[in-house]
């Protein structure tokens, strides 16, 4: 199966309509969302949260997966038409095992912010930075692969609006124009 992973909507209605133009464009099975969907904090001219919540409700169906981030409160999770996860979640996707978070608890800043369950070849997927990457990790005797999608709407560090497929053993990182900029094959650990 084919899955779009995206993050850090934060509240922007254009940016989510772009990212579900490129759902439809991937044609992709399922959508995994990785927190931070509604709030940005100070409001702006382009933060639109019921517009966003109006445009995810739609696609609920398609939703395979949503983690809550540091910026969604408990009010905003609850206009939501899907449920809405804290931590982390693991899930076996294309014969891997994923730790799907957001990324402000859980990420691979040190080996105490790791999953307890997180063991070799397994795949830590999150957003929260607002900077995509995809590369293999070593950490204190952990080894691991480490993945963000970056951010749909406010991408920072030089990077692009964008958002990631998971296909087969396969990471891709895209522009939310569809342009492919980065690419990490799953393989095992020998």
């Amino acid at each position: 199966m084919k899955y779009l992973a995206a993050s850090d909507i934060h509240g922007s209605g254009e940016c989510c309509r772009k990212l579900l133009k490129a759902f439809e464009r991937e044609n992709a099975d399922k959508l995994i969302l990785l927190g931070d969907l509604l709030d940005y904090g100070a409001r702006a001219a382009w933060y639109s949260p019921d517009g966003v919540i109006s445009l995810l409700n739609s696609v609920k169906n398609d939703i395979l997966l949503c983690m809550a981030g540091n910026c969604d409160s408990y009010d905003d999770r609850m206009q939501l038409d899907f449920p809405v996860y804290s931590g982390y979640q693991c899930l076996a996707l294309n014969g891997k095992a994923f730790f799907f978070t957001h990324g402000h608890q859980y990420n691979a800043e040190s080996i105490y912010n790791l999953p307890a369950e997180l063991v070799d070849g397994n795949i830590l997927a999150h957003g929260h930075t607002h900077i995509p990457m995809a590369e293999k990790r070593e950490l204190r005797g952990k080894s691991f692969y480490e993945v963000n999608p970056g951010s749909v709407s406010r991408p920072r560090g030089g990077s692009v609006n964008s958002y990631g497929i998971i296909d087969d053993s396969v990471f891709r990182l895209k522009s939310l124009d569809g342009i492919e900029f980065g690419y990490l094959e799953f393989s095992s650990y020998q």
